[in-house]
């Protein structure tokens, strides 16, 4: 993914958007994503399919017959576009890490928190399926140049997944003795960042769209002139 050159001052203003979601995810759920043990592995990882490797053995642990497949169907839309907005996030941003990759390990620790608690894994499900409905809509602008502030949504988006990670996560352990139900997507708090992530991620759509529609039209004026160009300098 193309990406603008961002300024000093913007980098340590999307490195410090980024901690801090760091922290309210770990005042919220007690784990530091960064000391995860998958952190490392998913840092290295060079490819989505790489993370696809292990997240996928998180999934094997979860009950499938209930859930027909649906469980691995919702990483791939959702790995392949957060691993797009890494790569632009990494090059262009500079932070001193993916913020990708915690992420991901955030999806990991929900995963095994949900495997010891059936009762959820359809609420979560319903989760999962929303935010991959969010995310298929970026796939197909994964390559299209980023603007700065397209690269700020960016942000933002991953912001607003840690921040549902973070609350399923709590509220599955909390399930353990409560007799988690239906009750979390009801949640305020999931639901208004299920809300945000949606708007955020059609206000990136629209940014790549308009983006495409640029450098298009970019390319067909230099064709122009090239085509203008050979037509004046033939013989006659």
């Amino acid at each position: 993914m193309s990406h603008s050159q961002p300024t000093a001052a913007s980098s340590s203003k999307f490195q410090l958007i980024i901690d801090n979601a760091l922290e309210a995810y770990k005042k919220r759920t007690k784990n530091d994503l960064l000391a995860h043990p998958l952190a490392p592995q998913l840092q290295a990882c060079d490819s989505p399919g790489a993370i696809l490797a292990v997240l996928q053995q998180q999934v094997q642990g979860l009950d499938q017959s209930r859930s027909d497949g649906r469980w691995t169907k919702w990483l791939d839309p959702t790995v392949n576009v957060l691993f797009a907005f890494s790569e632009t996030l990494g090059a262009g941003v500079g932070l001193v890490f993916s913020p990708a990759s915690v992420v991901f390990a955030g999806i990991s620790v929900l995963l095994s928190a949900a495997k010891d608690v059936r009762a959820s894994q359809d609420t979560l499900m319903d989760i999962f399926e929303r935010i991959e409905s969010f995310f298929r809509r970026l796939e197909i602008y994964t390559e299209v140049p980023q603007t700065t502030e397209m690269t700020n949504t960016i942000i933002l988006i991953m912001v607003e997944v840690l921040s549902i990670l973070g609350v399923a996560t709590k509220e599955i352990r909390q399930g353990r003795m409560k007799k988690f139900g239906k009750k979390l997507i009801g949640r305020t708090d999931m639901e208004d960042a299920l809300k945000r992530l949606d708007k955020l991620t059609q206000e990136e759509a629209r940014m790549a769209v308009a983006q495409n529609l640029k450098a298009t039209q970019i390319v067909d004026e230099r064709v122009k002139g090239v085509a203008n160009t050979m037509t004046t300098e033939s013989p006659v």
